[in-house]
């Protein structure tokens, strides 16, 4: 039986599109300036040719099988996290797993929100070393413009669409060191994609979706209160100081958040890996991309690094990962 997993391959995808500030203020009240000092971003990349989560995600894929000699049938699990699914049956993870033709893996989403890629690199560990199979695909993916309500200037300025991927191995090496996870029943800081019930029965009934919603001051103030001390805590429970830490790959929520973080843990902004200024706010698939970068620009054998998810739910978590 494996003793952990490691990466094989990694890869990510954006869509073509690129929308910036001041494109967004040509439909909104605001401007660059205000965008820019608010939250670092300068761009984001949009799906508008009717790419939708599935699409991003099998791209990602694809890119990250292209770096192998494995054929698609030798992956045996496939977890796709995403809070913007193409629907909700069937999973996006299934419909990969069609595109890419893994004929003999089992496929399944998870919903985590922006700690997702956390979860799903956790769970597949575990599927791996427990012999479930060899070779899994784990699949951060978003498209989290098809959810805006672009009326709303606090939250939409915010977004991106994009995919990371990681095609992971079972090992007798441990790449996860420790992880650490938390959730907190909240239902109106963050959500997305509530879908009411009935209140009668009428021909005329039709599911309705509601568009992404956020506290904006609510939710800094609440990753203020519990990142910073969740990161320092989990850190020392494994003997780790966070000087320790070579990298540190924090949700990509926005760029003061980051900053804040790296403040109080007393660390240079150097040793976080950011792409919210390029791509915005992409939700779970902000930690998988940056993971993809910083894997494929830096030499990380015999590094630590940190990833810290935390969104809706609300659901944080880290995870240690030595390299």
């Amino acid at each position: 039986m494996a003793q952990g997993v490691k990466i094989v391959a990694s890869s990510h995808y954006v869509p073509q599109d690129i929308v910036t500030n001041d494109n967004l203020a040509t439909i909104m009240d605001t401007n660059d300036e205000w965008i820019q000092a608010h939250t670092g971003i300068k761009t984001r990349h949009v799906s508008l040719r009717g790419e939708n989560t599935s699409d991003l995600a099998t791209k990602a894929a694809q890119q990250a099988l292209a770096q192998t000699s494995l054929t698609p049938a030798e992956i045996g699990l496939i977890i796709v996290t995403t809070f913007t699914p193409d629907g909700l049956a069937p999973s996006t993870a299934a419909l990969v797993q069609k595109n890419i033709q893994a004929e003999n893996a089992w496929a399944y989403d998870i919903s985590t929100a922006c700690a997702g890629f956390i979860f799903g690199l956790s769970t597949a560990d575990k599927f791996l070393k427990a012999g479930n199979a060899k070779y899994a695909l784990v699949i951060s993916a978003e498209v989290n413009s098809k959810m805006m309500d672009f009326k709303d200037r606090a939250s939409s300025v915010f977004f991106g669409d994009g995919a990371g991927a990681f095609i992971l191995e079972a090992s007798e090496q441990s790449l996860l060191v420790a992880e650490e996870m938390h959730t907190i029943g909240n239902a109106e800081v963050v959500h997305s994609g509530r879908i009411q019930p009935l209140h009668e029965l009428s021909a005329d009934n039709y599911p309705k979706t509601e568009a992404f919603h956020q506290e904006g001051r609510q939710v800094f103030s609440e990753v203020e209160r519990l990142i910073p001390d969740h990161i320092i805590n989990f850190l020392k429970k494994n003997d780790v100081t966070p000087s320790d830490v070579d990298y540190f790959i924090p949700h990509q929520a926005n760029l003061r958040i980051i900053e804040m973080i790296a403040k109080k843990l007393e660390q240079p902004m150097e040793k976080f890996v950011t792409n919210v200024t390029k791509y915005g706010n992409t939700s779970s698939a902000g930690i998988a991309m940056g993971l993809d970068e910083l894997r494929h620009n830096k030499q990380l054998a015999g590094k630590k690094v940190l990833l810290t998810g935390f969104g809706a739910g609300f659901t944080y978590g880290s995870i240690l990962c030595q390299f």
